[in-house]
């Protein structure tokens, strides 16, 4: 889908890139070597310009990352997805500046880690800056600034897709649980009905020795972060074939 995508272009916008996409300039290949002009001899020569950049830059995912509206981020996702990590945090609370993290996981489409606060939290600073993309779901707003607060400094992964932008476009809307059982996803009896508020339940009764509730408090972020994966593939997959039908 990269590729197919205009819009990181200034000046260019859903409709001039779907006008292109029905004149036939289907990719950046496309564009480059029509041969005749598309819009405008001085806009023409500012848009090859960007698209070369963007070939030249095309396992770059930071390029896309500042060119490209975080709704449309899920573009990238084919081309950086086998260095991509799914992550999702727990926490005592939502104010950054009171509230603790209390568990982050990530999960590469093979292998879960998971680190918890007093064991090995520290370990994730390390454990992310390998990954070029990272996937959440409404981690704009919380997972990823959270992180950065108690992690100043930290290096994330250069491009960022929150899955709530590409879903809410699909027409699911709400929660991540919500959005799992209208598709069909389902979790473990152990875990099932467990939401946030509970989580921070679970974690106060680790605190005081329960350590059955830690297992469990992980097995709840293990389904949050490997659910997001099918989500991905079916949110990516339904959104290129409805803005690609025409093409």
């Amino acid at each position: 889908m990269l590729e197919h995508t205009f819009i990181h272009i200034p000046g260019i916008g859903p409709k001039t890139e779907q006008t292109l996409w029905y004149r036939g300039i289907h990719t950046w290949r496309h564009f480059l070597d029509h041969g005749e002009i598309i819009i405008s001899p001085a806009r023409d020569e500012f848009i090859t310009g960007e698209l070369e950049a963007s070939l030249t830059h095309k396992e770059d995912p930071s390029f896309f990352n500042e060119r490209l509206p975080p709704g449309e981020m899920w573009r990238t996702y084919d081309a950086f997805k086998n260095n991509a990590v799914y992550l999702d945090i727990e926490t005592t609370g939502y104010y950054q500046d009171v509230d603790e993290i209390t568990v982050i996981g990530i999960y590469d489409g093979t292998d879960v880690q998971t680190f918890v606060n007093g064991i090995n939290l520290d370990d994730f600073e390390i454990a992310i800056s390998r990954y070029d993309l990272v996937i959440t779901f409404n981690g704009a707003t919380f997972d990823l600034p959270f992180i950065r607060s108690w992690f100043p400094g930290i290096s994330l992964p250069p491009a960022h897709i929150d899955l709530r932008f590409l879903l809410k476009k699909l027409g699911y809307a709400g929660g991540l649980k919500k959005i799992e059982k209208e598709l069909g996803i389902n979790r473990g009896m152990d875990i099932e009905g467990i939401d946030g508020f509970e989580a921070v339940r679970l974690w106060n009764e680790y605190q005081w020795g329960d350590k059955n509730a830690l297992k469990t408090l992980i097995e709840y972020n293990n389904a949050d972060i490997m659910n997001l994966k099918p989500l991905m593939d079916m949110g990516y997959r339904e959104m290129k074939k409805k803005l690609l039908k025409q093409v």
